[in-house]
């Protein structure tokens, strides 16, 4: 007996040890991903896993020349080594207790108990009162999702890459804290997100710094606020809530404040590609991992899968990228030092579908010429009710840009601040609720007309000193008509692939089947000839605010000065700027 607990215990360190070297499953799991496994494999790799098999057998036959009762004990000091190994770098979390989703687009998506406690705070909760495509749902009337469901959608998304990653490549030593992390960053990414969503960060806090700088006010809010650094801090506000009810709650599940950080990290995304590694919450071979949730490196990340399939889906928009293709032929490679997720080369084709569906959501529905200027009315019924944007602050305003300041306030900032405003009899709030009023009967800018720009880095303040000056000097054909530059708003609106003028495709890294371990970018002669040349553009559009009076002799004023200033706008397209 002796002489087999010396043995058997001798082997096991060996194992381990192979096991952290090599990253090799389970014995569980060791014939499935072999079956599963496609890439070559090096010599020393080979080598290895027949030492092992050998070992194997070795202690097996040992094993069995063992007498009862003493086996049992035997088997015991086998059968813990073996599970450590297993919690250690398996990924099967069948013995949880997983809460399932039926979601649209995914399925049955089944949650980790610690993502299930995260959904159930009021932090996450309040996702269900965000607008997923803002106003868009008021000219698309099935783009009601919220962002709930979606970070549902990208945490399940995120485990998906993941898993696939472990399953084909051992090597990386992906645990399943790390799995977690992926997946509460991913679930956690929008909680910063405010009403609206993007017409809150897009438009209202850029308007409220505006009105401070034109009222003479304190600016406090910082100069590049994002959403994202508020997702960060409703985060930390989780994690505090959480451990507030069981201080273990992390620990329990193999986390511990490395991982907190390392969930904020995956949140804001790596944003540099710089030599020196400065990230505090996975060590460099672990980059990879940055970009799942939010890739700052080229774009491509499960974000986006889920909000191309879900919006698709909602808005009823053809999808032609297909995520879950991509999905199978992702691996992780090491590209000038650092470890990066590339695709199959022959997936070039499906990685454009990608941008360009991106690009196809933004001029079809995002930036929709009547989604835009509604959402422009809601920034502005916001920015009208914002209290902070007033000297003594009163009290029957509403805090609306000072919520940023801390989650707290932040967290009761949703899409029903607009009903808070339309059932308030606040004087102050008069204006705000005239806004909401003209959006729900109906009563918004005419749209007069919109041009490519055809010359590059025109601001918009050189555009609209420019269609003044078109106005001014216009001359109506109707001599009862009469325009004003003030009432014919100008509109800049910017389009692209997700890297502004940049080939997005040259930042992708793609690998071959015969040399799956070696990465690069694409070359020209193996995408397609129909690919386009430029990859952004901008258009100006200009609308016309029509009078509140809508008596059958304003509107007949209105329709004869709309008809006048796409005439005039038409002039200003053929005669300047290059427009057309």
């Amino acid at each position: 007996m002796t002489t087999f607990l010396m043995y058997s215990s001798g082997l096991s360190c060996w194992i381990y040890k192979i096991c952290t070297q090599f990253c090799i499953p389970s014995s569980s799991e060791l014939l499935t991903t072999h079956e599963k496994r496609t890439m070559p494999q090096s010599g020393k790799n080979k080598q290895s896993f027949s030492d092992l098999r050998k070992n194997l057998q070795d202690l097996k036959k040992s094993f069995e020349e063992v007498e009862e009762p003493v086996k049992q004990q035997a088997w015991e000091i086998i059968n813990d080594e073996l599970q450590d190994i297993l919690k250690k770098y398996s990924l099967d979390l069948s013995k949880e207790q997983m809460k399932i989703f039926n979601d649209p687009i995914h399925g049955h998506i089944a949650l980790h108990p610690l993502l299930v406690k995260i959904t159930d705070t009021p932090q996450f909760q309040r996702l269900r009162h965000i607008k997923q495509l803002g106003g868009t749902y008021l000219v698309y009337p099935g783009a009601s999702h919220n962002r709930f469901e979606h970070s549902l959608g990208v945490a399940y998304l995120s485990g998906c890459l993941v898993k696939i990653l472990h399953e084909n490549q051992p090597e990386l030593k992906i645990t399943k804290q790390d799995f977690l992390c992926v997946q509460i960053a991913g679930l956690c990414h929008d909680l910063g997100h405010g009403p609206l969503s993007h017409v809150f960060d897009g438009l209202v806090i850029p308007k409220a710094k505006e009105e401070k700088k034109i009222r003479g006010l304190y600016d406090d809010i910082p100069e590049t606020w994002k959403h994202e650094q508020m997702s960060v801090q409703m985060f930390d506000d989780i994690v505090k809530s959480l451990k507030t009810e069981n201080e273990n709650v992390l620990k329990e599940h193999g986390l511990d404040d490395k991982d907190v950080t390392f969930i904020k990290e995956l949140i804001e995304g790596a944003k540099d590609s710089a030599a020196e590694w400065t990230y505090k919450g996975r060590a460099e071979d672990k980059s990879f991992l940055y970009e799942i949730v939010a890739n700052k490196q080229n774009g491509i990340d499960v974000d986006k899968w889920d909000y191309f399939a879900r919006d698709c889906y909602h808005l009823g928009i053809r999808n032609s990228f297909d995520h879950q293709r991509l999905l199978k032929f992702s691996r992780v490679c090491e590209v000038n030092g650092r470890n990066h997720i590339c695709f199959r080369d022959k997936e070039a084709d499906n990685v454009y579908d990608m941008f360009r569906t991106r690009y196809t959501l933004h001029r079809q529905a995002y930036q929709h010429k009547i989604c835009n200027i509604i959402e422009e009315m809601f920034a502005e019924a916001l920015v009208s009710a914002d209290r902070d944007l007033h000297e003594g602050k009163p009290k029957d305003m509403l805090k609306i840009s000072e919520a940023i300041k801390t989650a707290e306030e932040y967290s009761k900032l949703t899409d029903e601040i607009f009903e808070q405003i339309s059932s308030s009899t606040a004087e102050n709030l008069q204006e705000s609720r005239n806004i909401l009023d003209k959006i729900s009967r109906r009563k918004l800018p005419k749209f007069v007309g919109e041009a490519r720009l055809t010359e590059e880095n025109m601001s918009k303040e050189i555009l609209t000193k420019s269609w003044k000056a078109a106005v001014q000097k216009y001359n109506p054909t109707d001599p009862t008509v009469s325009l004003n530059a003030e009432e014919l708003p100008v509109y800049v609106v910017d389009l692209d692939h997700g890297m502004k003028d940049k080939n997005p495709i040259e930042s992708v890294y793609f690998y071959s089947k015969r040399n799956p371990t070696k990465a690069s970018t694409i070359k020209d002669y193996q995408l397609s000839s129909f690919l386009p040349e430029k990859f952004n553009e901008e258009l100006v559009r200009v609308y016309y605010r029509r009078t509140d009076d809508q008596t059958d002799e304003y509107k007949m004023k209105d329709k004869k000065k709309v008809e006048e200033a796409e005439k005039c706008f038409q002039k200003w397209c053929d005669d300047n700027f290059g427009l057309h």
